[in-house]
């Protein structure tokens, strides 16, 4: 049964409401008011008493989560940028669109399992993973805030097939020694417009093979970031072609340099960049960040002109050439020698900024099964034997 107490402190009275709350652990919920009035208007409304025992409307806690991601930060992390609030919005009205039973604080699994078969069958499996995969965080932030809210999306999923059904494109090192080559050839043209060029994009192109960044990483790396034995990678260009914080907290990593590569992007840094308003390594003459399309076509496509490394297909009844592979295949490289080398899994999915190590495994599968298969397979024990005979002879004879 609801009521109303005066309480009287320092500051003077307040009025504090108890009404029914079947998801407390008392069976109870309190509100306090500065008035009398205030509190009776609480329990004479309906709506309000609704919200009492089951917790504001689920709308309501997808705007407030949409809020904190744009102007607070979850979960203590920097606010999203300008792109990734535009696809939450987009998410959290297909959320809002869904006919909830309940409050936040009312909800149990099997209403986030109703919720799903409804995205399922409405959206199809890929918008639901995405959409159910906001929810979590909708959820998470809720009960982080809360206590009496309970994340019923936990252990919630919709499973999908990976995205990397196919083994990703990996250069050889001989096809990386000839990029870096071109690279070196190109930066040192007689013609003094390719040169210049190439003067800020070798050591792009360095950066990339020796760092594993994402292309929208390297093209917006802060002179700050370039430390004395690595980088500190922060920053990212986003969907919008904005410069923004990485897209993930994962994505913000330090990764160490080889000396060489490092002196050649310090050089620039100190000596050849445009000074700049966004302490930009690699700017544009104008002072602004350089867009991902033109740094593939002037910068990487060159290189693998003059590198030989461009295949001849047909498109549309014609033949064309076309680069063997994209920027992001140094990437990929690097992971490539990073297993390759026995790293452990964990480290990779660090240097590789995924938030997940199941992206790691997803992407690189293939790889990382040769490797284990590179492990497991022992030579025989005479061979062992043999190996490990400081005379190089077998002792062995026959009998």
């Amino acid at each position: 049964m609801a009521d109303i107490r005066k309480r009287t402190g320092t500051k003077g009275p307040t009025y504090q409401v108890r009404f029914a709350d079947p998801l407390s652990s008392t069976g109870y919920s309190y509100k306090t008011f500065p008035t009398a009035k205030a509190a009776r208007a609480f329990l004479e409304e309906p709506a309000k008493k609704s919200e009492g025992a089951s917790g504001k409307a689920v709308s309501v806690a997808v705007d407030q989560w949409l809020e904190i991601c744009k102007n607070e930060g979850r979960d203590g992390r920097p606010p999203v940028s300008d792109a990734t609030y535009t696809y939450y919005s987009y998410v959290a009205n297909i959320i809002k669109s869904y006919a909830w039973p309940k409050g936040i604080r009312g909800l149990a699994k099997p209403d986030v399992i109703a919720f799903r078969s409804w995205l399922i069958a409405e959206h199809g499996h890929q918008l639901a993973a995405k959409t159910l995969t906001c929810f979590h965080g909708v959820m998470a932030e809720m009960a982080s805030r809360d206590p009496r809210v309970t994340n019923a999306a936990s252990g919630v999923t919709v499973r999908q097939d990976t995205r990397y059904d196919e083994p990703v494109e990996i250069p050889t090192p001989g096809e990386i020694a000839a990029l870096l080559t071109a690279a070196d050839v190109l930066a040192n043209s007689k013609n003094k417009q390719i040169a210049d060029a190439w003067a800020r994009y070798r050591p792009m192109l360095y950066l990339a093979v020796d760092s594993g960044m994402r292309p929208q990483e390297y093209v917006a790396l802060a002179g700050r970031s370039v430390l004395t034995d690595g980088v500190q990678v922060e920053r990212a260009i986003d969907r919008s072609g904005m410069l923004s914080v990485t897209k993930t907290r994962a994505g913000r990593r330090f990764i160490e340099l080889s000396p060489e590569t490092l002196d050649m992007v310090t050089h620039y840094r100190d000596h050849l960049a445009t000074p700049n308003d966004y302490d930009l390594v690699f700017p544009t003459s104008g002072g602004k960040w350089q867009s991902l399309d033109n740094w593939r076509k002037r910068g990487f496509i060159a290189a693998c002109e003059e590198a030989g490394l461009m295949d001849t297909v047909e498109v549309g009844g014609k033949e064309v050439l076309k680069p063997r592979y994209t920027p992001y295949a140094l990437r990929h490289y690097f992971a490539s020698v990073l297993i390759a080398e026995g790293t452990d899994i964990a480290k990779i999915k660090t240097l590789m900024g995924h938030t997940d190590i199941s992206t790691t495994f997803d992407v690189y599968a293939h790889l990382i099964r040769q490797a284990e298969d590179r492990k497991s397979k022992r030579p025989g024990m005479i061979a062992r034997m043999r190996s490990q005979d400081s005379c190089g002879e077998f002792v062995a004879k026959s009998t």
